[in-house]
């Protein structure tokens, strides 16, 4: 190994490890607050290419051809598929999935789970219709650099929803300064 004996522990994953990063007791408050701006981040990024697109001229110095592409609804679908993963990843109970706490249903974990699941494939597929769209909408007729900006920014969109519910999803998983674990 390229690692001193000393610095290697052959538990750990990763060969460099993350920085650790203390936010103290805010840590909680942090992650949230950055998954919401990385959520307003995303869709305001789509919503420039939407005011782009609406406003949108010829190719520059061909002044007589028409605009070849716009954002229509196709565009949006990706985006609502995506947001619809979002909520339904983050209306689950964490303790469902992880089987704690008696709950009366013994089928409840399954359930939770099976939720949790459709709502990452609502997202997954949002992505890949996403790249979809900017393949066969933007860059197969090849259309110029500033059209198929709003094929990056659907991707964009997608990408950074996808982040910001992993990143709410590990903010509302971390211990807060008011949470107590009493055992008996």
């Amino acid at each position: 190994m390229s690692l001193p004996p000393s610095n290697y522990d052959p538990r750990r994953v990763c060969l460099n490890p993350f920085p650790d990063v203390d936010f103290g007791k805010y840590r909680r408050t942090v992650g949230v607050y950055a998954a919401g701006s990385l959520f307003a981040l995303a869709n305001w990024i789509f919503i420039d290419a939407c005011v782009l697109s609406a406003h949108a001229k010829a190719p520059w110095g061909q002044p007589d051809t028409p605009v070849p592409v716009h954002v229509t609804f196709v565009d949006w679908i990706p985006g609502f598929c995506s947001l619809l993963g979002f909520l339904i990843i983050n209306l689950i109970d964490k303790d469902r999935i992880r089987g704690e706490d008696a709950f009366g249903d013994s089928r409840a974990v399954w359930r939770a789970r099976l939720f949790l699941f459709l709502g990452f494939a609502a997202m997954a597929g949002g992505f890949a219709g996403s790249v979809t769209v900017l393949v066969l909408k933007y860059i197969m007729p090849d259309h110029a650099e500033q059209f198929k900006y709003y094929g990056y920014a659907n991707v964009a969109q997608n990408v950074a929803m996808m982040f910001s519910v992993v990143l709410l999803w590990v903010a509302q998983n971390a211990n807060s300064e008011y949470e107590y674990n009493l055992t008996l």
